[in-house]
């Protein structure tokens, strides 16, 4: 149930969308609303739940819950599966048990989001498509009244048919290059749909999971802003499109000048990650907030997860010295019948399929060791570039001014 806007909250969506136009920049329209133009990315395991999706949706903005486990941020559905000592692979049933805990979290989540938004903004929960449990996501999402899909990690060919019976749900995939953006519209259209919006997400500049198929090419100058973004609204305007289709840029945006230069590219809006996972309202561990705070972009690392996709992370303890562990983890990669760690979290794992060359370590396990704030054993993404504040933790609503103004609001 959407619950009355409190007139404070009210009041600084307004003063915020009058600063939209008033520091030149234009907002995004999207699924019938002017909204700011400013979309913060989905942050699994956990740091983007309702609390962060919530706040920044309720200052007219789209905030956007992960999908990915947050059971964790319930502890009677943490409870719900039994927990397995180290090596052992888990059961058929505890799989299943921990899949309908994170669907029930992500039921809790979305309406507490609901409620914390006041019926402002969007609401959007992130699926990766390299999950397992994609398509239940997806659905369960769906059928709460989530307001938007955003999908990333894959191509969503077949979100169409897993939204067919939500043809209000706004559907954004999220793509790095023209070439991906021509060939996901092109067989949308056969589905009879379009995408609402498309995230171009530059794999140099992002942080997680990075939409390159090998470290080596994400310098490639086909994902950079100043080519994708032209070339993708030169297509949509030769596939004769009757409706716009805006671009929402994402990777490395950290200032109201790089929100100017995109939008003069193009773009209808930016997406930020990192800058949103180091406000208060960040569901993660205070913690988490001051590793990624104090990060630089040499402190950083780019190697192949799990997933077989490149990622980009701080260089913790952990991290530094998995990778130097890895040569001899690889060598000897092998198929595991089940899962050793917990439950099949990806529909491919090297660690669990025994793929080598693929990352050879748990993600779920390291990135929820982040989330509780865990430097010794977590794995921490972060996008590349200095942040607003620098190492200071500030609210969502004074990231969102000096974005949208280029004044830097005075510490509380």
């Amino acid at each position: 149930m959407i619950t009355a806007a409190p007139p404070l909250a009210d009041d600084a969506a307004h003063a915020l969308m009058r600063s939209v136009r008033a520091g030149g920049l234009a907002p995004l329209r999207l699924g019938g609303r002017t909204l700011l133009p400013v979309v913060q990315g989905g942050m699994g395991v956990g740091v983007s739940a309702h609390r962060l999706a919530g706040s920044v949706a309720a200052l007219g903005a789209m905030g956007t819950i992960s999908s990915v486990d947050l059971r964790r941020h319930h502890p009677d559905l943490m409870a719900r599966a039994p927990q397995l000592r180290p090596g052992e692979a888990g059961t058929q049933a505890v799989k299943l048990a921990i899949d309908e805990a994170n669907l029930l979290a992500l039921e809790r989540e979305i309406r507490a989001a609901r409620t914390l938004s006041g019926g402002r903004g969007l609401l959007a929960v992130n699926v990766m498509r390299a999950v397992g449990e994609y398509a239940p996501s997806v659905r369960r999402a769906l059928e709460c009244g989530i307001d938007a899909v955003v999908v990333g990690a894959g191509l969503p060919l077949d979100l169409p048919e897993l939204a067919q019976d939500h043809p209000d749900a706004l559907l954004v995939p999220i793509l790095s290059d023209a070439r991906g953006v021509q060939l996901l519209v092109r067989k949308w259209e056969r589905k009879k749909r379009l995408p609402d919006a498309i995230v171009i997400e530059h794999p140099r500049l992002a942080g997680g999971h990075l939409g390159a198929a090998k470290i080596a090419d994400l310098a490639d100058p086909r994902y950079d802003f100043e080519n994708v973004i032209p070339q993708s609204l030169a297509f949509l305007r030769s596939a004769g499109i009757d409706r716009q289709i805006p671009l929402i840029a994402a990777g490395g945006i950290r200032s109201h000048a790089d929100i100017a230069r995109l939008q003069a590219l193009g773009a209808a809006a930016v997406q930020l990650g990192t800058p949103f996972a180091v406000t208060l309202e960040c569901d993660a561990h205070a913690e988490f907030k001051r590793v990624l705070a104090q990060a630089r972009d040499e402190d950083m690392v780019e190697f192949t997860s799990v997933a077989g996709l490149p990622a980009r992370a701080v260089a913790t303890p952990w991290l530094k010295n998995y990778l130097k562990a890895e040569p001899k983890l690889q060598s000897v990669a092998h198929a595991k019948p089940r899962c050793t760690e917990a439950f099949d979290c990806l529909a491919q794992c090297g660690l669990r399929d025994g793929t080598v060359g693929w990352g050879q370590f748990c993600i779920d396990k390291q990135l929820g060791a982040a989330l509780r704030g865990d430097v010794k054993k977590g794995l921490f993404f972060r996008g590349v570039g200095a942040l607003p504040f620098g190492e200071q933790i500030r609210s969502v609503r004074e990231l969102m001014q000096c974005l949208l103004t280029a004044a830097v609001p005075a510490a509380a």
